[in-house]
């Protein structure tokens, strides 16, 4: 393997082994290890959650972190959760994946000119990354955008991951926003010509997607847009 697709299949092994931070390292071994009962008779993967895709990506879609019992056992990103299921299937239904589902890393799931990652790589305790934690993990996803060339937008799913992408786009050397700080909002796009745009999209975690606060055709919505300004 050579060229951009052997430097993220690198990428990929050094974001696995990482074991910068102890507390997050501590916690995701310890839900690897006590489970869910739901799924006690499974291996859980209990490592951090590479980014995957299409390496011709013109579509990101960022999220927060990996879930406990979702990509911190399936071990890719999205993948065996509720989060994930209302995700992939919009994905789908958009074009952008070969199949509305994802239970498990080798389920034959594609994603067709899009990739998903997340701002922080390993589950984080409550779900909630602190600030040394996610900017330790912020070079990680630095090197993958830079290899990721086709890119035309960043979809942000939740507002974590729409400032890790304003942190994303001054450790590019991207220059500051001209005048108040871009404010996330859902369907909200923020594209000054310094960047990559980013769309807003709010997460579909089960709090926002049981409470109606984000729907299927919301977060269809948010997909299609992003398609339209990329080009798909």
């Amino acid at each position: 393997m050579s060229g951009r697709r052997g430097q993220l299949a690198a990428l990929e092994a050094e974001v696995i082994a990482c074991r910068a931070c102890p507390r997050l390292v501590a916690w995701r071994e310890e839900v690897a290890t006590v489970k869910r009962a739901a799924f006690r008779d499974q291996e859980y993967w209990g490592r951090p959650a590479p980014g995957f895709g299409d390496p011709d990506a013109r579509v990101l879609v960022l999220g927060l972190a990996p879930a406990a019992h979702g990509a911190n056992r399936t071990g890719r990103i999205f993948t065996g959760d509720r989060s994930g299921d209302f995700l992939f299937g919009s994905m789908f239904r958009t074009g952008l994946a070969n199949q509305p589902e994802s239970v498990h890393r080798d389920d034959g799931l594609r994603l067709q000119g899009a990739w998903v990652t997340a701002a922080v790589r390993c589950a984080p305790p409550a779900n909630k990354p602190t600030p040394a934690e996610r900017d330790t993990c912020l070079p990680f996803a630095v090197r993958e955008l830079a290899l990721l060339t086709e890119l035309q937008i960043v979809v942000c799913l939740g507002g974590f991951a729409w400032d890790a992408a304003l942190r994303l786009r001054k450790a590019a050397g991207a220059p500051p926003p001209a005048g108040r700080r871009p404010r996330f909002g859902h369907d909200v796009l923020f594209a000054d010509g310094g960047w990559l745009p980013m769309l807003g999209c709010f997460h579909p975690s089960q709090q926002n997607t049981f409470t109606g606060r984000l729907t299927e055709p919301m977060i269809d919505g948010v997909f299609t847009h992003a398609r339209e300004l990329a080009g798909l």
